[in-house]
This record gives structure tokens, C-alpha cells and sequence, in this order.
């Protein structure tokens, strides 16, 4: 889960659909599977599947990292409240061990139809 800099609501309407898309591809070139993708308009929630030899520190940060270069050149909108950058520097990565894979996948889809 991480979020855009300041917080902004800028994962919006097509903004949103291009980044669930973008981040799902960015995924399966790293060899993860995408389990759930939910973008908020101002957070994302990911949860996937990687090698073991992926690091979860090493994901989140190739995610945000090529996820930023490809919205900033689809929709150079975003330049202009990003200075520094699309994503916030922070990000929150657990593993999943004593709670189910399903409990997981419930709780981000809940946190979209929250939102709506």
C-alpha cells in the first residue's frame, strides 16, 4: 500500500484504470502473480504473489518506480502536483503468515467498495 506525494486524489477515472493495468503488467514482468489490485484515488493496495527471491521492499519500490515513469508519460498532468515524484517516498509491505490468502484479498476489495 502506498500513496501519491501530499495525498492528492489524482487516481481517478482514467488515471485509475490505466494504473490497475500498468502496475498488474509491471507484476508479471517481475514473475508475480497479481492476486487483488485496488486504486483509491488517493492509495494503492496490492497483493501479489512473488518469488521468494524478490524481496518485498525490492517489489514495492520497482512497482512505484516504473508505475510513476509510465502515468507521468501517459498523463503529464500529474507532472505538475508531483515535484519530486508521483508516489510518496513511504510505503506499508506486510507478508502474509497467519491470516489466510482470502482474508487478505477480502480486506482490498472492501477498501474499493468502501470508497465508492
Amino acid at each position: 500500500m502506498w500513496i501519491p506525494k501530499h495525498r492528492r486524489d489524482v487516481l481517478v477515472d482514467a488515471v485509475a484504470e490505466y494504473t490497475r493495468e500498468v502496475l498488474k503488467q509491471i507484476l508479471l514482468e517481475l514473475g508475480c502473480e497479481p492476486i487483488a489490485i485496488e486504486v483509491l484515488p488517493d492509495h494503492v493496495h496490492v497483493f501479489c504473489s512473488c518469488p521468494p527471491r524478490l524481496s518485498p521492499a525490492y517489489v514495492v519500490n520497482y512497482l512505484k518506480g516504473k508505475s510513476a515513469r509510465r502515468l507521468l508519460q501517459r498523463f503529464p498532468e500529474l507532472k505538475a502536483g508531483a515535484k519530486g515524484g508521483l508516489w510518496s517516498r513511504s510505503y506499508f509491505v506486510a507478508t502474509v503468515g497467519k491470516v489466510s490468502a482470502d482474508v487478505v484479498e477480502r480486506y482490498v476489495v472492501e477498501q474499493w467498495e468502501k470508497e465508492r
